[in-house]
């Protein structure tokens, strides 16, 4: 499937990282890894549920500074790997309809020489929720984690 972006109601952070994608792939798709990138620090991720493939968990338990805790809990739509990584909010796991839909998260990876290109999409269903989560720090929390994603990426 191809993603067409559409200003009013999609998020999108890309960038070209000097890490290979399946590194990239390995800290979206391994627990023990997504767990030390996925949010920007002092905030993290306490609990990590993968099941990788469509209809699988994704599900995530943040936790910030103050001890407030966010769960998040979807299912993958599409996995493709080391290429493509599509999951929502909008199904629970086994595609079963949530309560509360928020986004749709797109990840395209694309080697660029030794590095990748890294696309992140946030597909939301109107404007209103578009603005919520851009207003909530889009840019600047998904930029973060990317460079955290980056930081362990080269450790590993």
């Amino acid at each position: 499937m191809t993603f067409k972006i559409d200003p009013k109601l999609d998020l999108v952070l890309e960038r070209v990282i000097d890490v290979p994608r399946e590194l990239v792939w390995a800290a979206w798709t391994q627990p023990e890894h997504l767990k030390k990138w996925f949010c920007p620090r002092p905030w993290m991720v306490t609990e990590c549920e993968l099941d990788l493939r469509p209809g699988g968990i994704f599900r995530t338990v943040m936790r910030g500074p103050e001890g407030q805790e966010f769960p998040n809990i979807g299912c993958y739509l599409e996995v493709v790997p080391n290429e493509r990584l599509v999951f929502t909010d909008a199904l629970q796991p086994g595609y079963r309809p949530s309560e509360n839909p928020f986004f749709t998260g797109a990840l395209m990876l694309a080697s660029q020489g030794a590095g990748t290109k890294y696309t992140a999409m946030a597909i939301h269903r109107d404007e209103a929720t578009r603005k919520k989560h851009e207003d909530m720090g889009f840019h600047q929390g998904w930029g973060t984690a990317l460079d955290q994603l980056v930081e362990l990426a080269k450790s590993m």
